[in-house]
């Protein structure tokens, strides 16, 4: 485990490879529409580093018309404050999970149902289809503008500081942290844990203090937040999938004319597709990495998870929250949860 200085040179190091991947540069004439695309993660993870190509051939193709800066590693904020610079229109593009976003589009936390989905593919099909129609539906009827590709963020694990997570039983008392949504507290609540919400940009100081004993992210995550410092534990329980919508400010989308939003899109499409590629192929490759850095692995037993979930009445509180059609539409893919 490395301390808090080696921490502050990590960040700045992100921060000077910042001027090269973050901001597009400036066109040969001035942009007609000049805007910011926020995110939470590092420069190195695909979502970025797919997203700047992205950017570049929308201002190529545009000529210059459409120039997106784009500010990684929550530069500016976490995510409940980025959410509401896009809905101000400070930030005209923004992408976040769907569980996080719950807070103002319900329906958008229905991707997390715990054990909903046995891998990202599974995933996929459901919100590549109907069930995704259905909840962007409901983010554009809150205001804002989704894409209709998804970004991968991967099925998540548990990682801790103090002991490792074999079965569910481990889970009892268990501090955790989870990102900001309702839905990702109640599954730890109801898997018997002691969970709480905290952004992902204060996550680090807080495991390193021991605020939490630990936390729960994809593979990637831990590995570009460098959580493999303050944690020495990594569980794979593959408890929930996460992913990431591509939103935009409505006014500031409406503002842009058809041709402009033609390409926008026609490249969001593409590169999703390519990131998803990127980060499936990561996530997959982290282990044995993250091993070597000290992290101690180890495959839960999850058999008694989703029993659990069932017996503290988590499936039918969430089934009548999202509503029957929609959670119709979910076990068409997960089979039946409640």
């Amino acid at each position: 485990m490395t301390d808090h200085i080696s921490r502050g040179r990590f960040v700045a190091a992100g921060s000077a490879v910042l001027a090269s991947i973050a901001v597009i540069k400036a066109p040969a004439r001035a942009a007609e529409w000049t805007y910011k695309y926020a995110n939470n993660v590092s420069v190195d993870h695909p979502l970025n580093v797919r997203t700047k190509m992205c950017f570049n051939d929308v201002n190529r193709e545009t000529k210059g018309r459409l120039d997106v800066q784009i500010f990684p590693n929550n530069q500016l904020g976490g995510d409940t404050q980025m959410l509401q610079q896009l809905r101000s229109g400070a930030v005209q593009f923004f992408t976040l999970d769907g569980g996080i976003l719950q807070s103002v589009v319900p329906l958008a936390g229905i991707q997390g149902v715990g054990f909903a989905f046995k891998d990202s593919a599974e995933a996929f099909r459901a919100m590549d289809g109907t069930l995704g129609d259905n909840v962007r539906d409901a983010i554009r009827a809150a205001g804002l503008y989704a894409h209709p590709k998804m970004f991968e963020n991967g099925m998540r694990q548990i990682t801790s500081s103090t002991k490792p997570i074999r079965s569910v039983a481990d889970l009892a008392g268990f501090k955790i942290r989870t990102p900001p949504g309702e839905l990702w507290v109640d599954l730890f609540k109801s898997l018997g844990a002691s969970p709480a919400p905290l952004n992902f940009a204060e996550l680090y100081t807080a495991l390193q203090t021991r605020i939490f004993d630990g936390q729960e992210n994809p593979y990637a995550i831990i590995d570009v937040g460098r959580l493999f410092e303050v944690q020495k534990y990594l569980s794979v329980t593959n408890h929930m999938w996460s992913a990431y919508h591509f939103l935009g400010n409505m006014d500031a989308w409406k503002a842009l004319p058809p041709d402009v939003q033609a390409v926008v899109e026609r490249n969001l499409a593409k590169y999703a597709l390519l990131q998803r590629r990127d980060t499936q192929q990561r996530n997959d490759s982290l282990s044995d990495k993250l091993a070597r850095l000290g992290m101690v692995i180890n495959k839960a037993d999850t058999s008694g998870f989703r029993s659990k979930l069932s017996s503290a009445g988590f499936y039918t509180k969430w089934r009548d929250k999202f509503g029957a059609q929609a959670w119709g539409l979910l076990e068409k893919t997960s089979g039946k949860l409640a």
